[in-house]
């Protein structure tokens, strides 16, 4: 195998875990999910049912991936960060799969610990979103989002610094410029 999976962890049939992925203590992959390569999970991982993980993705201990969520490349996921999957859960009357709402976190975005992500929204290319944030809409692509409920306090950039006001990151050198549905870094600087 071109992967690790832990022996304490659990991976049902019909998986695909890509090349160099790391399954770490006591996670659980249920059917259908797909993980894509040089993934790594933490202890204590569950992802459902047809969850999408892309290349690259780092999801910290303690996150469960409910079925509705697919992540792009490069996506990390704070410890203990939390996902829904259904905006009016009742143990009476669950929905089953038809009532779950999907949720795209998109390339390079990065969810900060104990973050609750409320389903049914797109979070946006290299978005930042701090710790014990609760995200309730959607994120332009490299929003700095905060608080309770999230509100987005700046921009980021692609390497995670803080973006000045001059859309500037002071850290590596790139020059952002906005347009509709978030920045899009500046060519040719």
């Amino acid at each position: 195998m071109d992967w690790y999976v832990h022996p304490s962890s659990y991976v049902d049939d019909d998986v695909v875990i890509g090349k160099d992925s790391k399954v770490w203590h006591f996670c659980h992959i249920q059917s259908g999910a797909r993980i894509g390569e040089g993934c790594s999970l933490g202890q204590n991982v569950n992802v459902s049912n047809n969850v999408v993980i892309g290349n690259g993705c780092k999801i910290q201990n303690n996150v469960s991936l409910y079925e509705g969520i697919t992540l792009e490349d490069h996506v990390f996921c704070g410890p203990s960060c939390v996902f829904t999957n259904d905006l009016t859960p009742r143990a009476k009357y669950p929905k089953g799969k038809a009532g779950y709402l999907k949720t795209l976190v998109q390339e390079g975005a990065s969810i900060g610990a104990n973050a609750t992500i409320v389903c049914g929204i797109t979070i946006g290319r290299w978005a930042l979103i701090g710790s014990g944030a609760v995200v309730t809409k959607d994120v332009p692509d490299y929003a700095l989002m905060v608080g309770v409920p999230a509100q987005q306090k700046g921009w980021a950039c692609e390497c995670g610094s803080a973006l000045d006001e001059n859309l500037h990151c002071k850290h590596c050198g790139r020059q952002y410029e906005q347009k509709t549905g978030g920045l899009v870094e500046r060519q040719g600087n």
